[in-house]
């Protein structure tokens, strides 16, 4: 009876590691088509972004590293909107004015009554 239980015990050891495993390559496949959805969006972003910043001779290349100053966010405000935006930091160099510019295209867009929604949620 012991070499039942030993085999049935590492029956259920397969059992179990091969509904693990299942579960673990289906939850890598759900990152893979997040992750590629997430770059589809990102893609279709930046083009429809750099439709509109082509006006003024501006573009996007890298959404998270363009966007990190707030001077381009505050650009592609500024032509969609038509309006300009209040004063910010036309040269930013330290992180405390990058941050204050990308909060005042929030806070225009904010007061715009504009909702923000983000890529990939």
């Amino acid at each position: 009876t012991s070499d039942y239980y030993q085999q049935h015990q590492e029956g259920q050891q397969a059992d179990q590691y091969e509904e693990n495993f299942d579960e673990d390559m289906e939850a890598e496949r759900d990152l893979a088509e997040d992750a590629q959805w997430k770059k589809i969006q990102q893609n279709t972003f930046t083009r429809w972004a750099n439709e509109h910043l082509k006006t003024i001779d501006r573009s996007i290349n890298n959404l998270e590293t363009d966007l990190s100053d707030g001077l381009r966010l505050i650009a592609l405000i500024e032509v969609l909107s038509q309006k300009r935006m209040p004063k910010y930091n036309k040269r930013p160099t330290f992180r405390s004015q990058k941050l204050e510019n990308v909060s005042v295209a929030l806070k225009f867009l904010q007061d715009e009554g504009i909702k923000i929604v983000n890529i990939g949620k």
